[in-house]
């Protein structure tokens, strides 16, 4: 039997066979599939939340299988969120599969018009899902996070009011604080080189040019002719810095690094930057606004030392 008839097999017998952990707590029980949702999920849903990411630090979210006890898991919840626009690429089924059940299946981006999303090149008809880049589109996703909890729990809906409008506050500040931090940057070397084009919204919102060596999936294979094709970008607009992801093997920023240098230009690893994947709770990438933070930090440091 193949694997997916086998998770779905799973999936109907976790309707009917499995008792839900916790069954004494009040608490809204609700699963994200990404660590940038579980954080947002907490800010808004504090104290009347009981949230549980499937996701860790590190996870690329594009080549994530879910297991039998992350089905379960999703059966039992009250509520799950997921990004949607196939960034959970082997995880749609399932999602179908709940939503027809009648379950609470929530697309955080379903809601976001489609003329502020980024159309993919590679995957006609399809966008862009790493909406999380800019901080204006996750105010968008933050809503409807909000309303979804206030649709469950009704008798807290104030309380989730007051959370999301303090944390949009918050993300208001992110955002000028980005941009201000961000102009920093030569425009000379106002691009942003990194192991997959995750980074499309964040060079629109921040104005930088954005080049990846994988597409916006990691599902998707680099070639050769993809690390020449980036070396010699790189080499002809003499960019200081590439950077790694925390949830992609360095060996593809490694091998472009490899072919700069081959052509005679210079070039450095600028950092890691946090893509798919929020950093260790206990860290400062630990959250979403954090993620942010670090990621505009070790840009900025790496294209204003030049060579």
């Amino acid at each position: 039997m193949r694997p997916f008839f086998v998770l779905i097999l799973v999936f109907i017998l976790a309707l009917g066979c499995s008792a839900p952990e916790n069954a004494d707590d009040p608490r809204l029980s609700v699963v994200t599939t990404t660590s940038m949702i579980a954080d947002l999920v907490r800010e808004i849903g504090g104290e009347h939340v009981r949230v549980e990411g499937l996701m860790g630090p590190g996870v690329d979210p594009h080549l994530y299988k879910a297991s039998e006890g992350d089905v379960s898991r999703m059966t039992n919840a009250d509520v799950v969120f997921f990004n949607g626009l196939h960034l959970e690429g082997k995880m749609v089924d399932i999602f179908e599969q709940m939503g027809s059940r009648g379950m609470s299946v929530v697309g955080v981006t379903e809601f976001i018009p489609v003329d502020r999303l980024l159309e993919s090149e590679l995957f006609v008809g399809n966008y862009d899902p790493h909406v999380w880049f800019d901080v204006r589109l996750w105010k968008d996703v933050a809503r409807t996070v909000t309303e979804e909890l206030k649709r469950q729990r009704p008798e807290v809906e104030s309380y989730f009011s007051s959370n999301a409008d303090r944390y949009m506050a918050e993300l208001d500040s992110l955002d000028a604080w980005a941009r201000t931090e961000l102009a920093r940057i030569p425009r000379a070397y106002a691009a942003l080189v990194t192991s997959h084009d995750a980074f499309g919204y964040f060079g629109r919102a921040y104005d930088l040019d954005v080049r990846g060596l994988q597409g916006i999936s990691t599902a998707t294979e680099a070639g050769t002719s993809d690390v020449q094709e980036l070396a010699a970008f790189v080499s002809e607009r003499q960019i200081p810095a590439m950077f790694l992801e925390s949830s992609i093997s360095p060996r593809g920023i490694e091998a472009v690094l490899a072919a700069v240098r081959s052509r005679g230009f210079e070039v450095r690893i600028g950092g890691t930057l946090f893509g798919d994947a929020l950093g260790s709770p206990d860290s400062d990438a630990g959250t979403y606004v954090g993620m942010v933070r670090s990621n505009v930090r070790t840009i900025v440091q790496g294209l204003t030392q030049v060579n």
